[in-house]
């Protein structure tokens, strides 16, 4: 699904256009972006309570693994 954002300053302009332009592809969907900003006051739209570098990729496991020939 791929969705076409309209953003609610031009809804009354576009939706309606937009709608009937991509009518015929059922892939398309077009939505208004009803975000309400949460966006801090530096501009960075990063939630504040996730840490500045989250990484959610699993630990490596420790220790060392044997050699293997490559043929």
């Amino acid at each position: 699904m791929i969705y076409c954002v309209v953003p609610p300053e031009l809804a009354d302009d576009l939706f309606d256009r937009m709608v009937d332009y991509y009518k015929d592809n059922p892939n398309v969907k077009v939505i208004i972006d009803r975000r309400d900003g949460l966006k801090s006051p530096s501009g960075s739209t990063e939630s504040p309570k996730s840490p500045k570098s989250a990484n959610r990729r699993r630990s490596r496991i420790p220790g060392t693994f044997p050699e293997i020939e490559a043929h």
